[in-house]
């Protein structure tokens, strides 16, 4: 799945036709930002502020040491499949008080990846229940922290209590190898749902 990039880098070719829509989202300091960094082909637009005390009453950090900006709108990438078809990544805010942006941002996307920590592995019902009230189908992707306990995938499925149909897997948002691997797989179960509904 390598990038066909533009020839300048920036603007599209005059080729591309489709446009498709994906979100990257998660619970808050799960590694959205990075993800969509990582895979984008362009310089991606962040919406990134520093955390004040104010927020520290709003944002749990624990586990989640270190962390010092927080995005507040969307992160946005773009990633040119062939001459005809390019994927737009939006990343979407975690955190609760987000959630009437969070619905703005997934209108018209086809699916999401739900970026999860195995420290924090609750947090993500929220985010996973509001993609079924809204219809988005989703594949899990278990980010890779330093420090972080592992579990086999079997364990880490009843954990999450996923359907046996939705993807789960395993990447490390740093890593574009691992991050591409993380998006084939939430591409190819959309291209399977859409040929069952055929």
């Amino acid at each position: 799945m390598a990038s066909a990039l533009a020839s300048d880098g920036v603007y599209l070719r005059d080729t591309v036709r489709t446009a498709v829509k994906l979100l990257v989202v998660g619970p808050f300091a799960v590694g959205k930002t990075t993800y969509v960094g990582t895979l984008s082909e362009i310089r991606p637009l962040r919406t990134e502020e520093t955390m004040t005390q104010a927020g520290a009453l709003v944002d749990d950090l624990a586990g989640v040491n270190g962390k010092s900006t927080t995005t507040v709108a969307l992160d946005f990438g773009r990633l040119t499949l062939n001459d005809e078809l390019v994927l737009y990544l939006f990343g979407a805010p975690g955190q609760k008080r987000f959630t009437q942006v969070w619905k703005d941002i997934a209108y018209g996307a086809l699916g999401a990846l739900v970026l999860t920590d195995t420290r924090r592995l609750e947090q993500s019902f929220e985010v996973m229940s509001l993609l079924e009230e809204l219809g988005i189908p989703y594949a899990v992707a278990v980010n890779s922290f330093d420090g972080a306990p592992a579990f086999p995938g079997d364990e880490l499925r009843d954990a999450l209590d996923l359907l046996p149909e939705t993807p789960l897997v395993f990447c490390d948002a740093r890593d574009a190898t691992s991050s591409t691997e993380a998006l084939i797989t939430l591409v190819e179960y959309l291209l399977t749902r859409n040929q069952e509904n055929v």
